[in-house]
């Protein structure tokens, strides 16, 4: 398939079919004139590839998977997404009852103060990360 069809079944703009090129990511098979041809295997990889992404996984952590799994960091990412998913449970259910709470202010509801709790903590865990 040419880059144009890769990018049209795949969903991947070509200058990002260019750039996970370039990283090492997929390798096209050749050229059509000046478009590179890839071959079918590549749906594949750009699903794996969006996999990994949607998992949170960085492109530089993800090119050495696509060779070998690294299962200690698929179970550890696992337990990022679990704890995750937990505060993001904890907020949704929050916002609900926020949303009916007779409370006079939110301020004055406590499952308000605990969403503001969680929320404060889950930001602090991300500018902890980042600043690492």
């Amino acid at each position: 398939m040419d880059i144009t069809e890769v990018a049209r079944r795949s969903g991947v703009p070509a200058s990002t079919l260019r750039f996970y090129e370039e990283k090492g990511l997929i390798a096209s098979v050749g050229r059509r004139g000046l478009r590179r041809v890839f071959g079918p295997g590549v749906l594949d990889r750009l699903a794996l590839i969006a996999l990994g992404r949607a998992a949170g996984f960085s492109l530089e952590e993800i090119v050495p998977m696509l060779e070998r799994i690294d299962r200690r960091k698929l179970a550890a990412k696992a337990e990022e997404v679990d704890a995750k998913i937990r505060r993001l449970s904890a907020v949704r259910d929050g916002l609900r009852h926020a949303a009916v709470c007779p409370a006079p202010s939110h301020m004055q509801c406590p499952t308000f103060r605990r969403i503001l709790r969680v929320a404060a903590r889950g930001a602090g865990r991300k500018r902890k990360r980042a600043s690492t």
